[in-house]
Protein backbone atom coordinates (compact mmCIF):
# COMPACT_ATOMS: atom_id res chain seq x y z
CA UNK A 1 0.00 0.00 0.00
CA UNK A 2 2.80 2.41 0.91
CA UNK A 3 4.64 1.55 -2.32
CA UNK A 4 1.51 2.19 -4.40
CA UNK A 5 0.95 5.46 -2.57
CA UNK A 6 4.51 6.57 -3.23
CA UNK A 7 4.26 5.62 -6.90
CA UNK A 8 0.98 7.55 -7.18
CA UNK A 9 2.61 10.61 -5.59
CA UNK A 10 5.54 10.41 -8.02
CA UNK A 11 3.13 10.06 -10.95
CA UNK A 12 1.14 13.07 -9.78
CA UNK A 13 4.26 15.20 -9.37
CA UNK A 14 5.48 14.12 -12.81
CA UNK A 15 2.11 15.05 -14.33
CA UNK A 16 2.15 18.46 -12.65
CA UNK A 17 5.75 19.05 -13.72
CA UNK A 18 4.86 18.06 -17.27
CA UNK A 19 1.98 20.55 -17.33
CA UNK A 20 4.30 23.29 -16.07
CA UNK A 21 6.93 22.46 -18.66
CA UNK A 22 4.32 22.41 -21.43
CA UNK A 23 3.04 25.89 -20.63
CA UNK A 24 6.49 27.22 -19.81
CA UNK A 25 8.20 27.39 -16.42
CA UNK A 26 8.87 31.12 -16.79
CA UNK A 27 5.26 31.98 -17.71
CA UNK A 28 3.78 29.86 -14.95
CA UNK A 29 6.25 31.18 -12.36
CA UNK A 30 5.41 34.74 -13.39
CA UNK A 31 1.70 33.99 -13.04
CA UNK A 32 2.20 32.59 -9.53
CA UNK A 33 4.32 35.58 -8.52
CA UNK A 34 1.67 37.98 -9.83
CA UNK A 35 -0.75 36.71 -7.19
CA UNK A 36 1.26 38.61 -4.57
CA UNK A 37 -0.77 39.30 -1.44
CA UNK A 38 -3.62 37.37 -3.01
CA UNK A 39 -1.77 34.18 -2.05
CA UNK A 40 -1.78 35.31 1.58
CA UNK A 41 -5.52 35.91 1.42
CA UNK A 42 -5.98 32.44 -0.09
CA UNK A 43 -4.13 30.94 2.89
CA UNK A 44 -6.32 32.86 5.35
CA UNK A 45 -9.51 31.82 3.55
CA UNK A 46 -8.42 28.17 3.60
CA UNK A 47 -7.53 28.35 7.31
CA UNK A 48 -10.95 29.80 8.11
CA UNK A 49 -12.66 27.12 6.00
CA UNK A 50 -10.79 24.31 7.78
CA UNK A 51 -11.62 25.76 11.18
CA UNK A 52 -15.29 25.92 10.16
CA UNK A 53 -15.09 22.31 8.95
CA UNK A 54 -13.82 21.28 12.39
CA UNK A 55 -16.76 23.06 14.02
CA UNK A 56 -19.15 21.35 11.59
CA UNK A 57 -17.68 18.00 12.67
CA UNK A 58 -18.15 18.93 16.33
CA UNK A 59 -21.77 19.94 15.69
CA UNK A 60 -22.59 16.33 14.81
CA UNK A 61 -21.74 15.35 18.40
CA UNK A 62 -22.77 18.51 20.23
CA UNK A 63 -25.42 16.82 22.43
CA UNK A 64 -22.99 14.00 23.30
CA UNK A 65 -19.62 15.64 23.96
CA UNK A 66 -19.06 18.23 26.65
CA UNK A 67 -15.81 19.63 25.25
CA UNK A 68 -15.40 22.79 23.18
CA UNK A 69 -14.89 22.46 19.40
CA UNK A 70 -11.14 23.22 19.63
CA UNK A 71 -9.97 19.55 19.54
CA UNK A 72 -12.11 18.92 16.46
CA UNK A 73 -10.72 22.02 14.75
CA UNK A 74 -7.13 20.99 15.48
CA UNK A 75 -7.67 17.41 14.31
CA UNK A 76 -9.45 18.69 11.19
CA UNK A 77 -6.25 20.46 10.14
CA UNK A 78 -4.32 17.22 10.74
CA UNK A 79 -6.84 15.15 8.76
CA UNK A 80 -6.48 17.50 5.81
CA UNK A 81 -2.68 17.56 5.92
CA UNK A 82 -2.39 13.76 6.00
CA UNK A 83 -4.92 13.28 3.21
CA UNK A 84 -3.20 15.68 0.83
CA UNK A 85 0.48 15.54 1.77
CA UNK A 86 1.12 11.93 2.78
CA UNK A 87 1.18 9.30 0.00
CA UNK A 88 -1.48 7.02 1.49
CA UNK A 89 -5.08 6.38 0.56
CA UNK A 90 -7.32 9.41 0.99
CA UNK A 91 -9.01 7.89 4.03
CA UNK A 92 -5.69 7.68 5.92
CA UNK A 93 -6.07 11.08 7.50
CA UNK A 94 -9.66 10.37 8.49
CA UNK A 95 -8.74 7.14 10.27
CA UNK A 96 -5.95 8.87 12.17
CA UNK A 97 -8.28 11.80 12.84
CA UNK A 98 -10.79 9.45 14.49
CA UNK A 99 -8.06 8.08 16.76
CA UNK A 100 -6.82 11.55 17.71
CA UNK A 101 -10.24 13.00 18.46
CA UNK A 102 -11.04 9.90 20.50
CA UNK A 103 -7.98 10.61 22.63
CA UNK A 104 -8.61 14.35 22.98
CA UNK A 105 -12.39 14.37 23.39
CA UNK A 106 -12.70 10.92 25.06
CA UNK A 107 -15.44 9.79 22.69
CA UNK A 108 -14.76 6.09 22.54
CA UNK A 109 -13.36 4.40 19.44
CA UNK A 110 -16.62 3.46 17.73
CA UNK A 111 -18.22 6.88 18.32
CA UNK A 112 -15.15 8.65 16.95
CA UNK A 113 -15.20 6.48 13.82
CA UNK A 114 -18.95 7.00 13.42
CA UNK A 115 -18.53 10.78 13.64
CA UNK A 116 -15.86 10.72 10.92
CA UNK A 117 -18.02 8.55 8.65
CA UNK A 118 -21.03 10.86 8.98
CA UNK A 119 -18.78 13.91 8.56
CA UNK A 120 -17.39 12.47 5.30
CA UNK A 121 -20.91 11.64 4.13
CA UNK A 122 -22.08 15.21 4.77
CA UNK A 123 -19.05 16.59 2.91
CA UNK A 124 -19.69 14.35 -0.09
CA UNK A 125 -23.35 15.41 -0.26
CA UNK A 126 -22.32 19.07 -0.09
CA UNK A 127 -19.59 18.57 -2.69
CA UNK A 128 -22.03 16.98 -5.11
CA UNK A 129 -24.45 19.88 -4.60
CA UNK A 130 -21.61 22.36 -5.14
CA UNK A 131 -20.50 20.55 -8.31
CA UNK A 132 -24.03 20.61 -9.71
CA UNK A 133 -24.09 24.39 -9.26
CA UNK A 134 -20.72 24.65 -11.00
CA UNK A 135 -21.89 22.47 -13.88
CA UNK A 136 -24.99 24.66 -14.26
CA UNK A 137 -22.78 27.76 -14.51
CA UNK A 138 -20.41 26.09 -16.97
CA UNK A 139 -23.29 24.86 -19.14
CA UNK A 140 -23.81 28.43 -20.34
CA UNK A 141 -20.30 28.55 -21.82
CA UNK A 142 -19.67 27.46 -25.40
CA UNK A 143 -17.40 24.47 -25.93
CA UNK A 144 -17.76 23.12 -22.40
CA UNK A 145 -19.67 19.94 -23.24
CA UNK A 146 -16.62 17.66 -22.84
CA UNK A 147 -15.96 19.04 -19.37
CA UNK A 148 -19.56 18.61 -18.31
CA UNK A 149 -19.53 15.02 -19.61
CA UNK A 150 -16.41 14.10 -17.63
CA UNK A 151 -17.72 15.63 -14.41
CA UNK A 152 -21.10 13.96 -14.94
CA UNK A 153 -19.30 10.59 -14.95
CA UNK A 154 -17.80 11.44 -11.55
CA UNK A 155 -21.26 12.30 -10.22
CA UNK A 156 -22.68 9.10 -11.68
CA UNK A 157 -20.17 7.11 -9.62
CA UNK A 158 -20.71 9.12 -6.46
CA UNK A 159 -24.52 9.16 -6.40
CA UNK A 160 -25.01 5.39 -5.87
CA UNK A 161 -22.44 5.39 -3.04
CA UNK A 162 -24.16 8.28 -1.28
CA UNK A 163 -27.59 6.76 -1.83
CA UNK A 164 -26.43 3.40 -0.50
CA UNK A 165 -25.02 4.93 2.70
CA UNK A 166 -28.19 7.01 3.16
CA UNK A 167 -30.43 3.95 2.78
CA UNK A 168 -28.27 1.90 5.15
CA UNK A 169 -28.71 4.56 7.83
CA UNK A 170 -32.45 4.90 7.27
CA UNK A 171 -33.48 1.26 7.02
CA UNK A 172 -31.30 0.11 9.89
CA UNK A 173 -29.00 -2.04 7.75
CA UNK A 174 -25.85 -0.55 9.30
CA UNK A 175 -26.12 -2.55 12.55
CA UNK A 176 -26.40 -5.84 10.65
CA UNK A 177 -23.37 -4.92 8.54
CA UNK A 178 -21.37 -4.04 11.64
CA UNK A 179 -22.17 -7.39 13.28
CA UNK A 180 -20.87 -9.18 10.19
CA UNK A 181 -17.69 -7.09 10.24
CA UNK A 182 -17.11 -7.87 13.91
CA UNK A 183 -17.61 -11.60 13.30
CA UNK A 184 -15.26 -11.43 10.31
CA UNK A 185 -12.57 -9.68 12.36
CA UNK A 186 -12.95 -11.97 15.37
CA UNK A 187 -12.46 -15.06 13.23
CA UNK A 188 -9.15 -13.60 12.05
CA UNK A 189 -8.24 -12.04 15.41
CA UNK A 190 -7.87 -8.55 13.95
CA UNK A 191 -7.71 -6.09 16.85
CA UNK A 192 -8.74 -3.14 14.71
CA UNK A 193 -12.26 -4.60 14.41
CA UNK A 194 -12.80 -4.18 18.14
CA UNK A 195 -13.70 -0.54 17.39
CA UNK A 196 -16.48 -1.68 15.06
CA UNK A 197 -18.52 -2.94 18.01
CA UNK A 198 -21.35 -0.50 18.59
CA UNK A 199 -20.53 1.45 15.44
CA UNK A 200 -23.97 0.88 13.93
CA UNK A 201 -25.69 2.22 17.03
CA UNK A 202 -23.43 5.27 17.13
CA UNK A 203 -24.07 5.95 13.45
CA UNK A 204 -27.81 5.86 14.15
CA UNK A 205 -27.42 8.14 17.18
CA UNK A 206 -25.58 10.80 15.17
CA UNK A 207 -27.96 10.38 12.23
CA UNK A 208 -30.99 11.00 14.48
CA UNK A 209 -29.47 14.24 15.76
CA UNK A 210 -31.39 16.12 13.07
CA UNK A 211 -30.53 19.58 14.35
CA UNK A 212 -26.78 18.95 14.56
CA UNK A 213 -26.81 17.12 11.24
CA UNK A 214 -28.68 19.91 9.48
CA UNK A 215 -26.49 22.70 10.85
CA UNK A 216 -23.36 20.71 10.02
CA UNK A 217 -24.59 20.23 6.46
CA UNK A 218 -25.29 23.96 6.06
CA UNK A 219 -21.85 24.85 7.42
CA UNK A 220 -20.10 22.43 5.06
CA UNK A 221 -22.10 23.70 2.09
CA UNK A 222 -21.19 27.28 2.99
CA UNK A 223 -17.52 26.26 3.23
CA UNK A 224 -17.50 25.09 -0.40
CA UNK A 225 -18.91 28.39 -1.60
CA UNK A 226 -16.40 30.27 0.57
CA UNK A 227 -13.62 28.23 -1.04
CA UNK A 228 -14.67 29.71 -4.40
CA UNK A 229 -13.54 33.07 -3.02
CA UNK A 230 -9.98 31.68 -3.17
CA UNK A 231 -10.30 31.48 -6.97
CA UNK A 232 -12.03 34.86 -7.25
CA UNK A 233 -9.37 36.55 -5.07
CA UNK A 234 -6.33 34.93 -6.68
CA UNK A 235 -7.42 35.67 -10.25
CA UNK A 236 -8.26 39.28 -9.33
CA UNK A 237 -4.73 39.79 -7.97
CA UNK A 238 -3.27 38.02 -11.02
CA UNK A 239 -4.95 40.52 -13.32
CA UNK A 240 -7.65 38.23 -14.73
CA UNK A 241 -10.79 38.91 -12.67
CA UNK A 242 -13.78 36.63 -13.16
CA UNK A 243 -17.30 36.70 -11.81
CA UNK A 244 -18.10 34.85 -8.62
CA UNK A 245 -20.20 32.41 -10.65
CA UNK A 246 -17.16 31.57 -12.79
CA UNK A 247 -15.12 31.13 -9.60
CA UNK A 248 -17.72 28.65 -8.34
CA UNK A 249 -17.49 26.66 -11.58
CA UNK A 250 -13.67 26.59 -11.47
CA UNK A 251 -13.53 25.63 -7.80
CA UNK A 252 -16.32 23.04 -7.94
CA UNK A 253 -14.98 21.15 -10.94
CA UNK A 254 -11.46 21.30 -9.53
CA UNK A 255 -12.74 19.85 -6.25
CA UNK A 256 -14.64 17.14 -8.13
CA UNK A 257 -11.53 16.06 -10.03
CA UNK A 258 -9.50 16.10 -6.82
CA UNK A 259 -12.02 13.82 -5.14
CA UNK A 260 -12.15 11.51 -8.17
CA UNK A 261 -8.34 11.15 -8.29
CA UNK A 262 -8.30 9.30 -4.95
CA UNK A 263 -4.94 7.50 -5.41
CA UNK A 264 -3.08 10.77 -6.05
CA UNK A 265 -2.28 12.87 -2.95
CA UNK A 266 -4.12 16.15 -3.37
CA UNK A 267 -5.21 15.08 -6.86
CA UNK A 268 -1.79 16.14 -8.12
CA UNK A 269 -1.86 16.89 -11.81
CA UNK A 270 -5.50 15.89 -12.30
CA UNK A 271 -6.99 18.80 -10.36
CA UNK A 272 -4.53 21.21 -11.97
CA UNK A 273 -5.42 20.02 -15.46
CA UNK A 274 -9.14 20.41 -14.72
CA UNK A 275 -8.60 23.94 -13.38
CA UNK A 276 -6.80 24.83 -16.62
CA UNK A 277 -9.63 23.46 -18.77
CA UNK A 278 -12.37 25.27 -16.85
CA UNK A 279 -10.42 28.54 -16.63
CA UNK A 280 -9.83 28.53 -20.40
CA UNK A 281 -13.60 28.23 -20.87
CA UNK A 282 -13.91 31.54 -18.99
CA UNK A 283 -11.20 33.27 -21.00
CA UNK A 284 -8.29 32.84 -18.57
CA UNK A 285 -4.99 31.94 -20.34
CA UNK A 286 -3.77 28.41 -19.66
CA UNK A 287 -0.48 29.47 -18.02
CA UNK A 288 -2.37 31.82 -15.68
CA UNK A 289 -4.82 29.02 -14.89
CA UNK A 290 -1.94 26.70 -13.97
CA UNK A 291 -0.49 29.50 -11.85
CA UNK A 292 -3.86 29.70 -10.09
CA UNK A 293 -3.83 25.94 -9.47
CA UNK A 294 -0.36 26.24 -7.93
CA UNK A 295 -1.38 29.24 -5.79
CA UNK A 296 -4.26 27.14 -4.44
CA UNK A 297 -1.72 24.50 -3.41
CA UNK A 298 0.24 26.97 -1.28
CA UNK A 299 -2.17 26.56 1.68
CA UNK A 300 -1.72 22.78 1.43
CA UNK A 301 1.94 23.33 2.31
CA UNK A 302 1.72 26.39 4.58
CA UNK A 303 -1.04 24.88 6.71
CA UNK A 304 -0.28 21.22 6.08
CA UNK A 305 3.39 21.01 7.04
CA UNK A 306 2.89 22.51 10.55
CA UNK A 307 -0.14 20.26 11.01
CA UNK A 308 1.93 17.19 10.12
CA UNK A 309 4.63 18.35 12.54
CA UNK A 310 2.00 18.75 15.28
CA UNK A 311 0.70 15.25 14.56
CA UNK A 312 4.19 13.76 14.83
CA UNK A 313 4.76 15.66 18.07
CA UNK A 314 1.51 14.27 19.49
CA UNK A 315 2.44 10.72 18.44
CA UNK A 316 5.90 11.11 19.97
CA UNK A 317 4.41 12.35 23.24
CA UNK A 318 2.01 9.39 23.31
CA UNK A 319 4.83 6.88 22.82
CA UNK A 320 6.96 8.60 25.48
CA UNK A 321 4.04 8.50 27.90
CA UNK A 322 3.56 4.77 27.25
CA UNK A 323 7.22 4.07 27.97
CA UNK A 324 6.93 5.84 31.32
Amino acid sequence: MKLLGSLAAIFGLALLTGLTAYYGFASVTQAVASAGWGAVLVILIRAAALAAAGIAWWLLLMPVVACAPLPFVGVRFIRESINFLVPVALVGGDIIGARLVNRWAHLGGSLAIASVLIDIFVQVVCLMTFVLVGVAVLANRAGSNHLIASISMTLAIGVPAVAGFFLALNVGASESLMRRLVAFGERRRWAVFSHVTGLGGNLQMIWRNHRGLSVSLLVHLAIFFVNAIEVWTALAFMGYPVTYGAAVAIESLGQASRAAAIPLPGGLGVQDGTVIAVCVAFGVPAEVALGLALVKRIPDLVLGVPSLAAWQALEGRRLLWKQK
